[in-house]
């Protein structure tokens, strides 16, 4: 027959659940945080300094993320979703839809110009296809806003969507490695995106 200490003994783990996962919530947006600074020091940064940087021990950040991979990825992805949020406040959704591109193309450039390091320490480490994939729900609000435009008469509709919001990813990340190799100026760079990506966007019944 249990006693009620025993009884007691035996439901204390379900009662600690909280608390523990909300320990790993506070030790993972430590982690974040700290690869995330660390990354922008030096993209090569070791899974020890961030360890350090963080104020956990190598086991807690190996528990949470089991490789240098991992944790990239997950730096990647709270990125990417912090830049969505800047994105949304743009309200790409209100005003003729060229003018709501033009936002975007700059909001986007800023938000990427910041977080170019993160490129540099995913070269080699993430796939491409895994990188884009971290873009969706930003590349998404690429495409309404493009569709909007269609609407509207202003955007070409003689090429593929995919093709569109491509061009727009692409031509993105080649200015990142442009202003990086110092072959354009980083203050230039939102005007020439603006417009290399309207003049290729625009369509060609769409006014002057």
């Amino acid at each position: 027959m249990s006693t009620p200490s025993s009884k007691a003994r035996r439901t204390a783990p379900g009662r600690d659940e909280p608390r523990r996962r909300a320990d790993a919530e506070r030790s993972i947006a430590a982690i974040l945080a700290a690869a995330l600074d660390c990354f922008a020091r030096d993209p090569q940064v070791s899974m020890t300094a961030v360890a350090a940087a963080a104020g956990v021990s190598r086991v807690t950040l190996y528990a949470h993320f089991p490789s240098r991979e991992a944790l990239l990825d997950s730096v990647l992805a709270h990125s990417v979703e912090r830049a969505d949020t800047v994105l949304q406040s743009q309200h790409l959704d209100e005003g003729p839809a060229d003018e709501a591109f033009s936002r975007l193309v700059r909001s986007s450039w800023r938000i990427l110009e910041r977080h170019a390091f993160l490129l540099s320490a995913a070269e080699g480490v993430i796939a491409p296809a895994r990188l884009r994939g971290h873009h969706e729900k930003v590349l998404g609000r690429v495409e309404r806003t493009l569709q909007r435009g269609q609407q509207e008469g202003v955007f070409r509709t003689d090429l593929p969507m995919g093709w569109l919001v491509t061009t727009f990813y692409s031509l993105l990340h080649a200015a990142a490695a442009e202003a990086d190799a110092r072959h354009l100026k980083a203050k230039s760079v939102p005007d020439i995106l603006d417009r290399t990506l309207s003049s290729i966007l625009r369509s060609t019944d769409a006014p002057t």
